[in-house]
């Protein structure tokens, strides 16, 4: 209920005319109430239509500024006393009791605009303090996560160094491969984030565009797999394609690293032994490529949502600093082309990527 709440107030705020338009839409909507409620004055009453032009005057203060709101709650004193009140059409007050109700309607529709108005304030100051406590949240969250993300190959590139570099003589030859194995695994693996931030960066300031060549698909995927080492040895691997797909213009770079991200992805939440499929057709317009694991899938509520910046799904023990997939999406973006992701059945996920293309049939 609060979120459906803060929506409204959002867009009451985001759709809030300038100020002379509300002058105009705050005047003529107590003019039109008003005009109403003389119609059917003789079957409802002086009280009732005071009752129905404050009510008027609240919906007025949730919407406009201060000084249209104060204006409305003048005019709207005025009318009442010059249509509703006795003797009509003029504004002078017939007997003490209607000058009593002609002061305290007016002291009312003051007090009443402006109590609105200033709720409305407090809502919006109180929703900016709470938008910008989870933005700080959400920032040392991520900073926690980054810096264990970059500290932790650092470590080991530092710790398997110093090892190599010491005066023991103990390292033998095996433990001399096994530590310069960690430091290289330590390095792709720092390498990556470094790359993820960057890429990051460069699809907010809109600064990717696909350099477009005739590539050949079977070796884009080929080349993906061969960028993991052994993090891919307990998974099963297919890969479904045509043997002769055609050439299509598409960047080699940029189609190489969603598909490198999309498989990582696949073998951080699928458990081991369990396959990764990778499937690529030609259709009408351009390609088509999907990969698919055995994984526990999404929540349905969450499926739109792994693709925004900095995004991890809750309750997952799995590291990451949740860029992945928004530079997957920034890259086929960057093609024209979209990715949707759906949940399989019994378990699993699939993602689809779309992409319209030129193509060469080489004969």
């Amino acid at each position: 209920m609060l979120g459906i709440k803060n929506q409204l107030t959002d867009f009451i705020l985001a759709k809030k005319p300038v100020v002379k338009k509300q002058y105009f839409y705050s005047i003529s909507a107590i003019c039109i109430i008003s005009g109403i409620c003389f119609l059917f004055s003789s079957y409802i009453g002086a009280e009732v239509a005071a009752f129905i032009l404050l009510v008027t005057l609240s919906i007025i203060a949730m919407f406009f500024d201060i000084m249209p709101v104060l204006l409305s709650a003048v005019l709207s004193a005025l009318i009442w006393d010059y249509f509703f009140l006795i003797p009509r059409f003029n504004l002078r007050i017939g007997n003490t009791e209607d000058k009593i109700m002609l002061s305290m309607y007016f002291i009312i529709a003051i007090i009443n605009a402006m109590l609105t108005f200033k709720i409305r304030e407090i809502e919006k100051i109180a929703r900016q303090k709470e938008e910008k406590e989870n933005a700080l949240k959400l920032y040392n969250t991520l900073l926690d996560s980054l810096a264990h993300e970059l500290k932790t190959p650092i470590a080991t590139i530092v710790g398997s160094t110093d090892n190599l570099l010491s005066d023991s003589f103990t390292i033998n030859e095996t433990d001399k491969k096994e530590l310069l194995s960690e430091i290289s695994k330590a390095s792709l693996r720092l390498n990556q984030q470094v790359e993820n931030l960057l890429n990051t960066s460069r699809i907010e300031s809109g600064f990717i565009q696909a350099k477009k060549e005739w590539c050949d698909l079977n070796e884009i995927i080929s080349s993906a797999f061969l960028k993991f080492d052994d993090e891919l040895k307990n998974f099963v691997i297919k890969i479904h394609n045509k043997k002769i797909l055609p050439l299509y213009k598409i960047d080699y770079v940029l189609l190489e690293h969603v598909l490198y991200n999309l498989i990582q992805n696949a073998s951080k939440y699928s458990p081991e032994k369990s396959c990764i499929e990778i499937s690529a057709s030609d259709i009408e317009g351009g390609l088509q490529i999907t990969v698919e694991d055995n994984g526990k899938g999404f929540p349905p509520n969450e499926t739109e949502k792994v693709f925004e910046k900095f995004y991890r799904l809750k309750n997952q023990r799995i590291g990451g600093t949740g860029l992945g997939l928004s530079i997957v999406k920034g890259f086929v973006e960057a093609h024209q082309g979209t990715i949707y992701l759906q949940n399989k059945l019994p378990q699993g996920a699939k993602f689809t990527i779309t992409i319209p293309s030129d193509k060469y049939y080489n004969s």
